[in-house]
């Protein structure tokens, strides 16, 4: 089991620290408090448990294996055998293998086709295990499976590789077992990675070219700034004419004259600046109000929460089905989404249930959830909850898609916006001086 870190405080105002192991941090939380303590602070130790993966009846011991070891043989063996320098070289890079959001969809795939065939856990993970390529990637399965043979749940072990299995994926697995319907939440999972690596192909196919266009114009007018700019002006003087370079392009090379001699004043003041935005956004109200700006910014906030709101959602069905009560289908779908403001709202809502009061108040008074939404879980509060939301999320995926595509339609206008500027920039700055010393009407000046 995990191990978890606590600082609580007694009935006395005293405050201990120590550990204690439990399925997960809820489970903990919920001992302290039966244990008379006030929990401060609960979080996951680094410190790994030992495996304890059980033997298998037909698996020989090592004293039967070394009862038939020809130890006279033994040298030649190794001698035989010995490694080459290409099988080290393969070693090395299959050892280090990525694990790519690929490898963790077609596992969830593959999972989900076994659980379907009403394979258990541990022989459906011995089957993925054999079939699975990625030496890395193998073996956290094979991790995984010795916690699962030793009792454990699956998400248990996932949370000790949040590097590799994203927060999200790991939430909807523990809802699934926690609710005993892991099939359907490896379904979701599964539409969860799949739409998350159909998203960021369409990002990257909008994003990278336009960076790669803007940090080259980029280049070309710093550089065009240091290299033309006082080429241009040398010819000038030289000649003895009296044309002189736009103001524009006179202001900017001295600002890149001041940034090359004082660069030290600008890397300070942007670094400070980085430094404090990052610190605030680490404390409790600047990630609340981060996390609220996400949900809020144009374009992309509504889609955002629409896509958590989503899965917070489903996952509340999900526990529905399975019987759960409205408030302990919040309690396990509450940590399904990241975002402060989504847990805050979950929150109140387990406590307006606590008080007797609606637990739809408080998406209603957040105002991000929009009136059709909040309508039709009161519908369903007064008639069938499950059905209702069933329908709900049916709306919500036909949502989802249109502000994707209006995310998608305007996202490449904001780009082309910004490289459009840093281009009229650069015709301004270095192009237009270029343009009249081809012209050559400098000339004229020179000679009278």
């Amino acid at each position: 089991m995990p191990i978890y870190k606590y600082k609580a405080m007694t009935e006395n105002g005293i405050i201990v620290t120590n550990t204690i192991e439990e399925g997960s941090k809820y489970l903990a939380i919920t001992k302290l408090k039966r244990n008379g303590l006030i929990p401060i602070n609960v979080d996951k130790s680094l410190q790994r448990r030992k495996s304890t993966r059980t033997v298998r009846k037909n698996s020989p011991s090592i004293n039967d294996v070394l009862k038939d070891v020809d130890t006279s043989n033994l040298l030649t063996s190794r001698e035989s055998k010995k490694t080459t320098y290409f099988d080290k070289i393969y070693h090395s890079i299959t050892k280090s293998e990525r694990i790519t959001s690929r490898d963790i969809i077609v596992f969830t795939q593959n999972f989900y086709l076994l659980k379907k065939a009403n394979f258990n856990n541990i022989h459906a993970l011995n089957t993925l295990i054999d079939s699975t390529e990625n030496a890395s990637f193998r073996g956290i399965l094979e991790d995984i499976l010795a916690g699962v043979e030793a009792g454990e749940n699956m998400y248990s072990t996932m949370e000790y590789y949040e590097d590799v299995f994203p927060y999200l994926y790991i939430n909807m697995i523990k809802v699934g077992e926690m609710s005993g319907n892991l099939t359907n939440a490896l379904e979701q999972a599964l539409n969860f990675l799949e739409e998350t690596d159909s998203i960021n192909r369409t990002l990257r196919g909008i994003l990278i070219p336009n960076i790669a266009q803007f940090i080259l114009l980029l280049i070309m007018l710093f550089v065009g700034t240091i290299i033309a700019i006082p080429t241009i002006q040398d010819l000038y003087t030289s000649m003895g004419s009296e044309e002189t370079l736009p103001a524009i392009s006179i202001w900017f090379s001295n600002v890149i004259n001041w940034l090359t001699t004082f660069w030290y004043i600008p890397t300070v003041i942007i670094g400070a600046i980085v430094g404090t935005i990052i610190w605030y956004c680490n404390t409790p109200k600047g990630k609340y109000n981060y996390h609220y700006f996400k949900y809020t910014m144009p374009v992309f906030g509504p889609l955002i929460f629409a896509i958590d709101f989503s899965r917070v959602m489903r996952a509340m069905l999900l526990n529905l089905n399975n019987g759960m009560r409205i408030q302990e289908a919040l309690e396990i779908s509450k940590n399904v989404s990241k975002n402060y403001v989504m847990l805050s709202i979950m929150e109140s809502s387990i406590n307006n249930i606590l008080i007797g009061e609606s637990w739809i108040e408080p998406f209603e008074r957040s105002k991000l959830a929009k009136p059709m939404v909040t309508e039709m879980l009161k519908i369903g509060m007064s008639t069938d909850l499950a059905q209702m939301m069933e329908k709900l999320l049916e709306y919500m995926e036909i949502d989802i898609k249109n502000l994707l595509n209006k995310a998608v339609k305007a996202l490449p206008q904001i780009v082309y916006a910004i490289v459009g500027v840093v281009l009229i920039f650069f015709v301004l700055v270095v192009l237009v001086p270029c343009i009249q010393v081809y012209m050559g009407k400098w000339l004229l000046s020179a000679y009278t």
